[in-house]
């Protein structure tokens, strides 16, 4: 069997993709090698894609617009599945949301717009390319770039935690997003999908740090409610069903 290639896998999503797709029947899977092909030297990237011949890629990692254009044209070629993940930075805060996925992207800070010249030019070089957006991942575990360690470093560091009651996030725990993005894959429809298990809940900011603490956190926590910010940030998508954060919170 072919294996599946995820880029991204020294990151927080991907790891979580790799052992969905390993638990659904078993799928091998690969990760991309920086010392093997430079994702900045086309040649070698198209080498690498043809020795290891995946059945699919999964594009998570950091890196320049064209290489995620490469990858998703090599796909696109041989009629491989192309995944790409995006992000709710995508969107600026104003106006808020929630966000469809047929909404233009109106990112103003450089990851946003970077995200953004990303999903453009895997369309581009890929029209059956699928984007998932994602919010800020969360985990019941310590590790990874997730609200909860987020959340543990900050009180480390003896602050208060900060948490407005007017603030919507986009969020998921790390499996349902790994779940949602292989039905994704393996249903192969084209387009662009929003992945948020608060799209439904719609729980604020505070709220959620507040099951965090008192389900995965640390009891010394200190919570102080704000007002800012203010705004609707929920990713909405009538075609895919992500379990919401209530079934862990």
């Amino acid at each position: 069997m072919r294996p599946t290639l995820i880029t991204g896998l020294g990151g927080t999503v991907a790891p979580a993709l790799r052992q969905a797709l390993v638990d659904d029947g078993g799928r091998p899977c690969v990760g991309w090698d920086r010392a093997v092909a430079s994702p900045d030297d086309p040649a070698a990237v198209e080498a690498h894609l043809d020795r290891v011949d995946p059945r699919a890629v999964c594009h998570l990692a950091l890196g320049a617009e064209a290489w995620a254009a490469a990858l998703a044209g090599w796909c696109a070629r041989r009629g491989r599945p192309f995944l790409f993940t995006s992000t709710v930075m995508v969107f600026h805060h104003e106006p808020g949301g929630p966000h469809r996925p047929g909404a233009p992207p109106t990112a103003r800070d450089e990851y946003g717009r970077y995200k953004a010249r990303c999903e453009e030019a895997v369309r581009a070089a890929n029209p059956a390319a699928i984007v998932a957006r994602l919010g800020w991942q969360l985990a019941a575990r310590r590790g990874g770039n997730t609200m909860l360690e987020h959340l543990h470093a900050r009180a480390a560091a003896g602050e208060a935690l900060r948490a407005s009651t007017r603030w919507v996030p986009a969020t998921s725990f790390l499996e349902d997003t790994a779940a949602a993005l292989v039905t994704l894959l393996e249903g192969g429809a084209p387009g662009t999908f929003h992945v948020d298990g608060n799209a439904e809940a719609a729980w604020d900011f505070h709220r959620i740090v507040c099951a965090l603490k008192a389900r995965h956190g640390d009891p010394g926590w200190q919570i102080e409610p704000t007002d800012e910010p203010a705004f609707d940030q929920r990713l909405l998508d009538d075609r895919l069903r992500t379990r919401q954060i209530t079934a862990w919170l």
